[in-house]
């Protein structure tokens, strides 16, 4: 292997629990805006070089991830470790109905993970993205969901000085594109030019 492979970290498309600010449930399938959005992406990447497709199976990310194996002709393999956080009892929720920050640090949803439990979860994911890495001659591409990207760029990208990743507002679908070596360098963060052609993005919430 050279070394000059990419890693592809990819937010799954817009769900109409997305655009109205409710947390998610684990079935919440992608809404038309969304399949456009994964439409969108997976023509970006037809010809990127992706020789490996992981994806949390939950069904935003993998129908995401499927319109990337129509473009690509790769066979998605599935890992529950880059599941979004869950949020147990609270998933079906308005955000504007809770009366509280569900991402205050040291919350825990009642029947869902702490930050703690979360981010120990996403450090087993993490491995699992090195372990495909080094399996993989040639780009891999990570479908999984807003709070997995961030704390994939946060805790374990080298992130340029000239760049916060606490700036970029996690579009759906959004591409952060690193170095499949380490340091793991970002070189893109966040990224969701494919979407230029369509109307502007409904704000979504993070899950």
């Amino acid at each position: 292997m050279g070394d000059t492979r990419d890693l592809l970290i990819i937010r799954h498309g817009e769900t109409a629990h997305n655009a109205r600010r409710i947390l998610q449930p684990a079935d919440t399938p992608l809404s038309d805006h969304g399949r456009e959005q994964a439409r969108l992406l997976a023509e970006r990447l037809a010809d990127a070089g992706v020789q490996r497709i992981v994806s949390s199976d939950l069904a935003r990310a993998a129908e995401t991830a499927q319109a990337l194996e129509r473009s690509t002709g790769i066979a998605i393999q599935w890992e529950p470790l880059l599941h979004e956080r869950n949020f147990g009892d609270l998933r079906g929720t308005a955000y504007a109905d809770l009366g509280f920050d569900p991402f205050e640090p040291g919350y825990e949803p009642p029947g869902g993970e702490n930050e703690a439990a979360f981010r120990a979860r996403v450090a087993e994911a993490w491995q699992s993205v090195q372990r495909h890495v080094a399996e993989t001659d040639g780009n891999l591409a990570v479908v999984t969901h807003g709070l997995v990207c961030r704390e994939f760029v946060s805790a374990y990208l080298e992130i340029p000085g000239e760049v916060n990743e606490t700036t970029y507002p996690w579009p759906n679908t959004c591409l952060t594109i690193a170095d499949a070596a380490p340091p793991w360098r970002a070189r893109l963060i966040a990224d969701a030019t494919h979407l230029e052609a369509l109307p502007p993005a409904t704000p979504g919430a993070a899950v």
